[in-house]
């Protein structure tokens, strides 16, 4: 996925500011998060949300 991702880029030219600031962001709520998801929402091909649910482990 990350390789059609990249393959995306570089058709498209170079990352605007815009999608730097959305790949940094979700870095970011990757690096935040331990046990969970992440989930990106899409309208007409742009991210316009993210959001992370996080989960708890407790030990049994």
């Amino acid at each position: 996925m990350a390789e059609a991702l990249e393959d995306n880029a570089r058709s498209a030219g170079s990352p605007s500011s815009e999608e730097h600031a959305t790949l940094a962001a979700v870095v970011s709520a990757l690096a935040l998060i331990r046990y969970g998801s992440i989930t990106l929402t899409v309208h007409e091909g742009r991210v316009v949300e993210i959001a992370s649910t996080e989960r708890i482990r407790t030990r049994r």
